[in-house]
């Protein structure tokens, strides 16, 4: 049974950060709502409450029954928890006449306390709170300050709990708290007593042993993109299952130019049983004179089940939908206040299991993004897959702005053909995180030699980012901009224009649709 430690999440926008900040010490955690009824079990070792955008103070604050683990497990609360633990156990909690944000200098007033054990006498730390704990319960203790917050850090008193309780008003898991990571490594690894053993190594073979067990003599197929999550699911279902597992790629007619060939050549060698299914006119026939992004999307989902569909019922003894959902769409899929508003609907498609009577097996729900890398690099695959950017399930249909059509397909491909080539040629193609061309619904006036020209403008778009949840634009220099816009409109009969998009999510997002 992997040791873990719970993150309740209050629905801070930091939330996520604090898994990841475990997952980099090696400790497996899991992120529940703060609604969720937490049975203890000994694979529980300690349990974290995270900050929230409620203030403890506001009549519809988010409520939770803390003696299902006070002094049961070691406990650390952030921000809204510090102050949650500290109201509910008898203490004083004000709104703040100011909301406290920003960095903060942070003096540590016991310095062999275990959690703050290592850590500089005065330590920069990151506010961002709009209560202020006045008055501790009884049997706390202050154990850090700042000039403007009193109680910057406070612990149950040693021999009350048979557990600590441990609260801070500050985020250990942001890069301005400096010393944020070896606090949280004091109180997983110290306190907490977890060993640090949730590696790429111990998750792959517990991952083959459970999947063994799971799946039995059963048929898995899965749906293969070309891309990371799904080759890394793919090559760890093999590995636990062989022969058994069967993958199916189809081309929609909206992936890259030449893309179909080469991703059935990059899984040549790699033992897996896959099959390439053209469909191409299938998809284009249904997309004619579409141009809503949502209803292309639902279009292509619908498209993609039909065939999905007729190739899976051919094959013998499937019981199982292999998919390569990760754990960032797991989290966004359970909201803490009820259902989430939708921004745009998800690729992946979930009539599917219901339609063909499957059960679904997901190998990778549980990582984030650069986990799935480590596994697929400790999976042995290839490097070109690893390193391949993400690229959006509906394909070129959300980067052909408006209605589709073969010729405007040709003109997306051809020109994001030309970007990704310079990218690479230039060796900025692995210092980014995402590239890709956009085909805009407008004309412009252009002049080629001695013509006048009325021609369609593309958009780069390059962005920085570890999971896709955040992003910057990427910095590319001006003279690689230049030759591509230069290549791309003397190459591309159709385009006289090039544009490059500088926009961060959020607010906008990385796909222009």
């Amino acid at each position: 049974m992997t040791a873990k430690i719970i993150i309740l999440d209050f629905g801070s926008q930091y939330t996520q950060l604090i898994a990841r900040r475990l997952r980099e010490l090696n400790v497996y955690c899991e992120i529940q709502p703060f609604s969720n009824t937490i049975k203890l079990d000994p694979s529980i070792k300690g349990i974290i409450l995270s900050g929230s955008p409620f203030s403890v103070k506001d009549e519809n604050a988010l409520q939770i029954d803390l003696d299902q683990f006070i002094g049961k497990v070691p406990v650390l609360g952030v921000c809204y928890g510090a102050q949650y633990i500290a109201q509910n156990l008898g203490g004083d909690v004000l709104k703040s006449d100011h909301r406290e944000y920003g960095k903060a200098m942070m003096s540590i007033d016991q310095t062999n306390d275990p959690l703050l054990n290592g850590l500089k006498r005065e330590t920069q730390v990151w506010m961002s709170h709009g209560d202020t704990i006045k008055a501790l319960p009884e049997s706390f203790e202050i154990i850090a300050h700042t000039a403007s917050i009193p109680v910057a850090a406070y612990r149950s008193i040693e021999g009350v709990y048979e557990h600590p309780v441990y609260c801070i008003q500050f985020h250990p898991e942001v890069t301005h708290s400096l010393e944020g990571k070896e606090l949280l490594f004091n109180f997983v690894r110290n306190i907490c007593q977890c060993q640090g053993d949730w590696t790429p190594a111990s998750y792959v073979d517990q991952s083959i042993s459970e999947l063994r067990d799971k799946i039995g003599d059963d048929g898995v197929v899965l749906g293969l993109s070309g891309g990371v999550d799904s080759s890394v699911a793919a090559m760890l279902l093999h590995k636990a299952i062989g022969d058994q597992l069967k993958c199916i790629f189809i081309d929609n007619g909206l992936l890259r130019k030449n893309e179909f060939e080469q991703v059935l050549s990059s899984y040549e060698g790699l033992g897996l049983n896959v099959k390439g299914v053209r469909a191409n006119d299938a998809f284009l026939d249904q997309l004619a004179g579409v141009s809503d992004p949502e209803t292309k999307r639902k279009i292509i989902g619908r498209v993609f089940i039909e065939v999905f569909e007729k190739e899976a019922k051919a094959l013998d003894n499937i019981k199982w939908l292999g998919q390569g959902t990760i754990y960032p769409d797991v989290i966004e899929s359970v909201s803490v206040h009820g259902p989430s508003v939708t921004i745009k609907s998800h690729h992946n498609v979930g009539g599917l299991p219901e339609k063909l009577d499957l059960k679904i097996v997901e190998p990778l729900r549980m990582l984030f993004k650069d986990e799935v890398r480590r596994v697929g690099a400790e999976l042995s695959l290839p490097q070109y897959i690893l390193s391949r950017h993400p690229f959006p399930g509906p394909g070129l249909a959300i980067r052909v702005l408006g209605e589709i059509s073969k010729e405007k397909v040709r003109l997306c491909q051809e020109s994001d053909d030309i970007y990704i080539s310079i990218l690479r040629e230039t060796g900025w193609y692995d210092k980014v995180w995402q590239a890709g061309a956009i085909l805009l619904p407008v004309q412009s006036v252009g002049v080629m030699g001695d013509e006048r020209t009325y021609e369609y403008t593309i958009a780069l778009r390059s962005v920085n980012s570890v999971d896709g949840m955040t992003a910057e634009w990427s910095r590319l220099p001006h003279e690689i901009l230049a030759r591509i816009s230069s290549e791309i409109i003397n190459k591309v009969k159709g385009i006289n224009r090039v544009v490059y998009d500088i926009s961060t999510k959020p607010p906008a997002t990385i796909e222009w649709e």
